[in-house]
């Protein structure tokens, strides 16, 4: 996978090459989110050399350019920065209420090569759709661009029929149900692209926290009582997070069912709804936990590191920005049931 495909597919990671920008350096660099939540400018990322990066207040200093037109650079950029996330689906929200355009919208669009990784995701939300419309399973299916398009080119009569009656259930005209088709779609994909993110990150949130409680094992640890508690409540905060987030996905999972149990344009619109308005604390909560367990893996992957380095590391890199995302997640509130 290229740089830019990566990017797209990335949670924390924003080619700024996708934003009309007027500074043609920083049109050649990307935004980053860190291991402590902070937005970064990234100049250059190489196997050799490392990262060089620069705060976005530090781009008067760092670009060159007419002063005017890195100001008004300067300030598209701050503005950016308040996404929690700069996955494609939290990005396409917060750019419109942004009144942000991109150059081309399909950098706001997964790569078909995670698309295809998300098609199993997929046919959980996909499955109701097709027996819907053609009374059978997705066995046939490859990659989501299959489920969209067997959609959209019904070719039995029976299918017909079902898609004139679903355009009933939903209040619109059978000339409607490609767009439907298309925004349902794309409102599951997100869901799939959130929940392979977590199934991805669980895993690595296990093994960091037994990591964890290894070194609250340690003598030395054991011994003070204040270090004890910060690491326990580091580890408890982890844990809260992540049971917090994945309750909100069985929630989403009900509500889908519930869509296929009462198909009508009302629960269509609430279930929608639903979704975008947690697109932004889903994906800065993922965001926030990526991160922090990718750089975890680069240092302790294969476990290792006495307590004092292991405290090292918790401190300066797990700590800072972990109240960030906790408050993220509690500000999510519970999905209605």
């Amino acid at each position: 996978m290229d740089d830019d495909e990566f990017a797209r597919d990335s949670l924390h990671l924003l080619p700024l090459s996708s934003i009309p920008l007027e500074s043609r350096g920083l049109q050649r660099s990307r935004l980053r989110k860190n291991v402590r939540i902070q937005n970064v400018i990234e100049i250059f990322n190489e196997s050799g050399t490392g990262s060089g990066q620069v705060r976005p207040e530090d781009i008067p200093v760092h670009f060159d350019g007419e002063p005017s037109e890195t100001e008004r650079d300067h300030k598209k950029i701050e503005k950016i920065c308040t996404a929690s996330s700069f996955d494609v689906f939290s990005l396409r929200i917060e750019l419109r209420r942004m009144k942000i355009d991109v150059n081309n919208h399909s950098d706001l669009s997964l790569s078909d090569r995670k698309k295809a990784e998300l098609t199993e995701y997929m046919k959980v939300f996909t499955r109701p759709l097709v027996q819907q419309i053609y009374g059978s399973s997705a066995n046939d299916i490859s990659d989501v661009s299959d489920i969209i398009g067997m959609f959209a080119n019904p070719n039995r009569e029976e299918a017909l029929r079902n898609l004139k009656s679903l355009a009933e259930l939903l209040r619109i005209e059978l000339s409607e149900i490609p767009a439907f088709l298309e925004e349902y779609g794309d409102i599951f994909l997100s869901l799939a692209y959130f929940r392979k993110c977590i199934d991805d990150l669980v895993p690595d949130i296990d093994r960091f926290l037994a990591w964890l409680r290894e070194c609250q094992e340690s003598r030395d640890v054991h011994a003070d009582i204040r270090l004890s508690r910060l690491l326990q409540d580091i580890g408890n905060d982890i844990t809260n997070i992540t049971a917090s987030i994945t309750g909100r996905f069985e929630s989403f999972d009900r509500r889908s069912r519930d869509f296929w149990n009462d198909i009508n344009a009302d629960t269509f619109r609430n279930i929608r709804s639903l979704i975008a308005a947690h697109h932004v604390t889903i994906g800065g909560v993922l965001c926030g936990l990526t991160v922090k367990m990718d750089l975890w893996k680069q240092r302790f992957g294969r476990g290792g590191g006495g307590p004092h380095r292991r405290i090292e590391f918790i401190k300066s890199e797990i700590l800072p920005g972990l109240d960030h995302i906790k408050k993220l997640e509690e500000s999510a509130g519970s999905i209605p049931q």
